[in-house]
């Protein structure tokens, strides 16, 4: 039985992974649409959001020593696939490659600050219902 609830959670992972990704993809070209300037904002909000969920997803399994499937799929699976954080860090080298050196740092810097800020504050959020 054990084995079997394995195999089925390794399975919801991978398909909320392809949803997260889904998802990644469908909000990075909705925001490229109306966002036309060389700052890559899209990745950015992408991350703001999953870390977030992530930090509200957290707070609330904290009581658990063990992660559910329900965590692994939501956390693992769809926040896993949804965030991205290689496309940012690709985007401040293409950033500082170009013309935008003083962009590229200040979007590193955005890229690894604001999305702990926004984990945190999901903690905080969860914390404040429970």
């Amino acid at each position: 039985m054990m084995f079997f609830a394995s195999v089925l959670t390794f399975l919801g992972v991978c398909v909320c992974g392809g949803l997260g990704a889904t998802a990644r993809f469908v909000l990075d070209t909705a925001v490229k649409l109306a966002w036309k300037h060389a700052f890559p904002l899209s990745t950015l909000i992408i991350n703001i959001i999953a870390s977030l969920l992530a930090g509200m997803a957290g707070a609330a399994a904290a009581a658990s020593a063990f992660p559910d499937p329900w965590h692994l799929m939501a956390v693992t699976g769809f926040l896993g696939g949804l965030s991205t954080f290689s496309t940012a860090i690709n985007e401040v080298v293409t950033l500082a490659r170009g013309e935008h050196k003083v962009m590229a740092g200040y979007y590193l810097i955005a890229c690894i600050v604001v999305p702990v800020l926004c984990a945190a504050l999901g903690w905080q959020m969860m914390g404040a219902l429970g």
